[in-house]
């Protein structure tokens, strides 16, 4: 254990790597002492990818390993899957529409169970996405579940927030407006080829009008077909643009989400979900919740 935990991660050690983030991911003893070792990164270079359930975000994330590994980069990604609310494992596992980087030496691939998550992350995804920056890599996917408005905590995370629309997303963006659609730095809308994608497009740029005069910049809006990798690449070069422009302050401010998340999961971890539930079954009688977290709070 203390020889892993001495290790500095390193995007050419694949086995290692996923030994590390596993320890991270599980809270194995010493992997505090192990994260407070890496080796700072001023890299803005992670990617989130978000959007609802169906607009093709695993393909697009395929595609858009492939725009990258093309121009020499090394990419890491980790796919946030759905899990049981009752064994908490992942009910999607691996992608099967990444199947085809497994084996290329400058991709790695991670899925992760959300175990609950309501941001539609891993409870532990800042960790982990910190082991993956001090491995070196030039780009890091977050790919998330899909799970509507409580998934703007990628926000918090990523340096560059993709929201992942598609043309029959008109009927949503009212709902999704106050939560989902204001976190973008860019938008793709996928499987443009399909019917009224043209009327969606010009829609959301209306939609999004008010927003742009308060904004320093105009939020890009980009069409794709992700299964044919229509418009993936000008995504590419837009992101790569993005990636020299984030301003210190919004830089701050991520920081600031990230280090209070961490603070939270602090004061949290002697709270035990299975502990709570044998604490509920062991009431009797007419039952008060807000009385019952007196006892935690």
């Amino acid at each position: 254990m203390s020889t892993l935990f001495s290790y500095q991660p390193d995007k050419s050690d694949f086995r290692a790597l996923a030994r590390c983030i596993s320890l991270v991911e599980n809270a194995a003893e010493g992997y505090e002492t192990f994260l407070r070792q890496l080796p700072s990164s001023s890299l803005q270079n992670i990617i989130g990818i978000t959007g609802p359930p169906g607009a093709g975000k695993s393909t697009l994330t395929d595609a858009l390993i492939g725009e990258l590994t093309a121009s020499g980069n090394s990419v890491a990604v980790l796919c946030i899957d759905p899990s049981s609310p009752f064994h908490l494992g992942a009910l999607l596992g691996d992608r099967i529409r990444m199947s085809s980087w497994y084996s290329h030496p400058n991709v790695y691939i991670r899925s992760l169970a959300s175990r609950g998550s309501m941001g539609g992350l891993h409870p532990r995804i800042i960790e982990v996405t910190e082991v993956l920056k001090a491995a070196g890599f030039d780009w890091i996917i977050i790919e998330t579940v899909g799970v509507g408005q409580s998934e703007i905590e990628i926000a918090g995370l990523a340096d560059i927030t993709t929201v992942v629309l598609v043309p029959e997303s008109g009927d949503e963006i009212q709902t999704m407006k106050a939560g989902l659609m204001e976190i973008a730095d860019v938008f793709v809308v996928n499987k443009s080829d399909r019917p009224g994608a043209d009327a969606f497009v010009s829609n959301l740029r209306l939609m999004l009008a008010p927003a742009f005069s308060e904004k320093e910049r105009e939020i890009p809006i980009v069409k794709t077909n992700a299964a044919s990798k229509e418009g993936v690449s000008a995504l590419k070069d837009i992101l790569i643009h993005m990636e020299h422009q984030v301003n210190k302050d919004r830089k701050a401010a991520l920081m600031a989400e990230k280090a209070y998340q961490l603070i939270r999961n602090k004061r949290m971890e002697d709270l035990d979900k299975n502990d709570l539930k044998d604490s509920i079954l062991r009431e009797t009688g007419a039952f008060n919740l807000f009385q019952f977290i007196q006892k935690w709070v």
